[in-house]
Protein backbone atom coordinates (compact mmCIF):
# COMPACT_ATOMS: atom_id res chain seq x y z
CA UNK A 1 0.00 0.00 0.00
CA UNK A 2 1.63 3.23 -1.19
CA UNK A 3 0.10 6.31 0.43
CA UNK A 4 0.26 10.01 -1.49
CA UNK A 5 -0.02 12.61 0.24
CA UNK A 6 -1.48 15.80 -1.99
CA UNK A 7 -2.37 19.54 -0.63
CA UNK A 8 -5.17 21.46 -2.04
CA UNK A 9 -5.93 25.15 -0.55
CA UNK A 10 -3.80 24.31 2.58
CA UNK A 11 -6.27 20.86 3.29
CA UNK A 12 -3.99 17.64 3.22
CA UNK A 13 -5.04 14.51 1.60
CA UNK A 14 -4.06 11.11 1.60
CA UNK A 15 -4.87 9.36 -1.57
CA UNK A 16 -4.53 5.39 -1.12
CA UNK A 17 -2.82 3.33 -3.79
CA UNK A 18 -2.77 -0.52 -3.65
CA UNK A 19 -3.75 -3.31 -5.22
CA UNK A 20 -5.35 -5.57 -2.73
CA UNK A 21 -8.85 -5.21 -0.52
CA UNK A 22 -7.54 -3.72 2.45
CA UNK A 23 -11.08 -3.44 4.40
CA UNK A 24 -12.54 -6.39 4.35
CA UNK A 25 -14.61 -5.60 8.01
CA UNK A 26 -14.93 -3.37 10.67
CA UNK A 27 -11.52 -4.02 12.08
CA UNK A 28 -9.53 -3.52 9.31
CA UNK A 29 -10.94 -0.41 8.52
CA UNK A 30 -9.86 0.75 11.90
CA UNK A 31 -7.03 -0.14 11.46
CA UNK A 32 -6.57 1.21 8.11
CA UNK A 33 -8.00 4.63 8.91
CA UNK A 34 -5.65 4.66 12.11
CA UNK A 35 -2.17 3.93 10.34
CA UNK A 36 -3.60 6.42 7.41
CA UNK A 37 -4.38 9.06 10.20
CA UNK A 38 -0.56 8.44 11.97
CA UNK A 39 1.64 7.85 8.52
CA UNK A 40 0.01 10.96 6.75
CA UNK A 41 -1.20 13.43 9.47
CA UNK A 42 -4.24 13.24 7.25
CA UNK A 43 -7.86 13.08 8.65
CA UNK A 44 -9.15 13.13 4.71
CA UNK A 45 -8.42 9.94 2.91
CA UNK A 46 -9.58 8.53 -0.98
CA UNK A 47 -9.91 5.11 -1.15
CA UNK A 48 -10.74 3.41 -4.38
CA UNK A 49 -13.95 0.69 -4.61
CA UNK A 50 -11.34 -2.16 -5.04
CA UNK A 51 -10.14 -1.18 -1.53
CA UNK A 52 -13.38 -2.63 0.13
CA UNK A 53 -14.33 -6.23 -0.20
CA UNK A 54 -17.57 -7.22 -2.01
CA UNK A 55 -19.41 -7.07 1.39
CA UNK A 56 -19.36 -3.79 1.64
CA UNK A 57 -21.76 -2.90 -1.42
CA UNK A 58 -24.70 -5.52 0.13
CA UNK A 59 -26.16 -3.17 3.13
CA UNK A 60 -27.81 -6.18 4.58
CA UNK A 61 -24.41 -7.69 5.73
CA UNK A 62 -23.98 -4.26 7.96
CA UNK A 63 -20.26 -3.72 6.87
CA UNK A 64 -21.17 -0.33 4.91
CA UNK A 65 -22.89 1.14 8.38
CA UNK A 66 -20.16 -0.09 10.24
CA UNK A 67 -17.07 0.90 8.81
CA UNK A 68 -19.09 4.53 7.69
CA UNK A 69 -19.89 4.97 11.27
CA UNK A 70 -15.91 4.83 12.12
CA UNK A 71 -15.42 7.47 9.55
CA UNK A 72 -17.82 9.49 11.69
CA UNK A 73 -16.96 8.81 14.96
CA UNK A 74 -13.21 9.26 14.86
CA UNK A 75 -13.80 12.97 12.36
CA UNK A 76 -12.65 12.16 9.67
CA UNK A 77 -13.24 11.98 6.27
CA UNK A 78 -13.15 9.49 3.05
CA UNK A 79 -14.34 9.70 -0.03
CA UNK A 80 -14.89 6.38 -2.29
CA UNK A 81 -13.61 6.26 -6.13
CA UNK A 82 -14.85 3.98 -8.25
CA UNK A 83 -18.02 3.07 -10.68
CA UNK A 84 -21.00 2.15 -8.81
CA UNK A 85 -23.58 1.93 -11.46
CA UNK A 86 -22.27 -2.12 -11.40
CA UNK A 87 -24.38 -2.53 -8.74
CA UNK A 88 -27.62 -2.84 -9.33
CA UNK A 89 -29.68 -2.79 -5.90
CA UNK A 90 -31.79 0.02 -5.68
CA UNK A 91 -31.37 0.28 -1.98
CA UNK A 92 -27.44 0.82 -2.43
CA UNK A 93 -28.31 3.65 -4.95
CA UNK A 94 -30.84 4.99 -2.61
CA UNK A 95 -27.92 4.69 0.35
CA UNK A 96 -24.86 6.44 -1.55
CA UNK A 97 -27.68 9.34 -3.09
CA UNK A 98 -28.12 9.92 0.40
CA UNK A 99 -24.48 9.41 1.83
CA UNK A 100 -23.17 12.02 -0.84
CA UNK A 101 -25.05 15.28 0.21
CA UNK A 102 -23.52 14.75 3.10
CA UNK A 103 -20.36 16.42 4.98
CA UNK A 104 -18.13 13.28 6.06
CA UNK A 105 -18.31 10.28 3.15
CA UNK A 106 -19.05 10.53 -0.78
CA UNK A 107 -19.43 7.91 -3.49
CA UNK A 108 -17.59 9.76 -6.77
CA UNK A 109 -16.40 8.35 -9.66
CA UNK A 110 -12.80 10.21 -10.53
CA UNK A 111 -10.37 11.18 -7.69
CA UNK A 112 -9.87 14.49 -8.97
CA UNK A 113 -13.53 14.59 -7.95
CA UNK A 114 -12.67 13.33 -4.20
CA UNK A 115 -9.87 15.73 -4.13
CA UNK A 116 -12.23 18.81 -5.10
CA UNK A 117 -15.10 17.47 -2.55
CA UNK A 118 -12.59 16.76 0.70
CA UNK A 119 -11.65 20.03 -0.32
CA UNK A 120 -14.66 22.04 -0.23
CA UNK A 121 -16.25 20.54 3.04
Amino acid sequence: MDIRKTNKNNIDIAVVDSEDTLITDGSTALDLFATLQYDSGCDRFVLKQSHFAREFFDLKTGLAGEVLQKIVNYRMKLAIVGDFSIYSSKSLSDFIYEINSGRDVFFLTTEEEAINRLTNI
